[in-house]
């Protein structure tokens, strides 16, 4: 069925309202009343990993009694007190615990291409699996025509069918 003009452009007026909203939404603040400072105090608490070992984000460990989120969150209030950059605050961090402390890469070279190099891996493999499948399939077509009165369906095939229909009816 053809689409009319209307209907695409009132299809392209709802996408470029949903990408407006969705920039529009990028820049959502911390809530009502959040500082600057509160602002990056989330900001970066939720780039870090809790170091006891539960592998979840700092600000938002649930690891009951845990001994170290509490001292980790002063630490970043702190680095974050003394007027230490983003990037000076995540360094020392890595320096204290290492490079595990970061929820996301926020550094070059190394650590960018061990994050992308899963992902490229895994798409490459499946676009590699379904191209070979496809070629499969191709090739399978003139060979099952080759086979001739073998292929299921054939005349040979029904007789068989039919044979055993009459045979196992009670």
């Amino acid at each position: 069925m053809p689409r009319t003009l209307p209907h695409l452009r009132w299809r392209w007026l709802q996408a470029l309202a949903a990408c407006f909203m969705a920039v529009v939404m990028l820049g959502a603040d911390s809530g009502p009343g959040a500082t600057g400072t509160e602002a990056r105090f989330n900001r970066m608490g939720h780039n870090m990993i809790c170091m006891c070992g539960c592998g979840q984000i700092l600000l938002e460990c649930n690891h009951v009694g845990c001994p170290v989120s509490p001292k980790m969150i002063n630490e970043l209030q702190t680095q974050i007190g003394s007027g230490l950059p983003q990037e000076g605050v995540f360094n020392w961090f890595v320096a204290k615990y290492g490079a595990v402390v970061l929820a996301s890469p926020s550094r070059g070279g190394f650590d960018r291409v061990a994050w992308i190099m899963p992902l490229s891996v895994t798409l490459m493999a499946t676009l590699g699996t379904g191209l070979l499948v496809r070629l499969w399939t191709r090739r399978r077509g003139p060979q099952m025509a080759a086979l001739g009165p073998h292929v299921p369906g054939t005349l040979e095939h029904s007789s068989v069918r039919d044979r055993i229909r009459r045979e196992t009816e009670y």
